[in-house]
């Protein structure tokens, strides 16, 4: 008998692992919001010198911070849900929820984001729009680009959860293996 897990099961292992890794790295742009925003709060109110670029990067990595680890923040069950009924339930039930909510509402949304988006950063690419500010960053576009990271990272986790819901439902994998963090 191998120890090699099934092919989806591996897939859905290295969306999470890639998830993870993203979403850590993305978590550690927390630091550099803190001294970024420090450095500019003293820079403007203690020298009187505005540093517009400094600024534009803390407002790149913030976008990063919340979008770029959106999809390892659900990996580790961490997004806001309210669970009066779920937290009773069996782990099939469990997973036959987040499966249909997966479904129905993760994908649609992320589907119809990516689609909604699309122009709006296709046409910044197209033109590698830059900041109208004066001193400004010259990389809006991958600013913006960071929408669609969101959109195939959370799609990305999606698949991997259903593949593990799967899993789970036919009996094929222990509940306790879906938990990440």
């Amino acid at each position: 008998m191998s120890d090699k897990p099934p092919l989806l099961l591996g897939l859905a292992r290295l969306i999470d692992s890639f998830n993870a890794h993203f979403g850590k790295a993305c978590a550690w742009l927390t630091l550099f919001l803190v001294l970024g925003t420090a450095i500019v709060v003293v820079l403007r109110y203690g020298f009187g010198i505005g540093a517009t670029a400094l600024q534009e990067a803390v407002l790149y990595s913030h976008a990063l911070v919340f979008m770029g680890a959106a999809a390892w923040v659900l990996q580790c069950n961490g997004h806001v849900r309210v669970d009066i009924f779920y937290q009773k339930f069996s782990a099939k039930r469990k997973a036959l929820v987040d499966s249909l909510g997966t479904l129905l509402f993760l994908l649609p949304v992320c589907l119809f984001l990516g689609w909604a988006s699309w122009d709006y950063v296709s046409n910044s690419w197209s033109t590698l729009e830059g900041s109208s500010e004066s001193g400004g960053l010259k990389f809006v576009y991958l600013q913006k680009s960071i929408i669609l990271v969101l959109v195939v990272s959370l799609v990305l986790q999606g698949i991997s959860d259903l593949i593990k819901f799967a899993n789970i439902l036919t009996g094929r994998m222990p509940a306790v293996e879906v938990k990440h963090g």
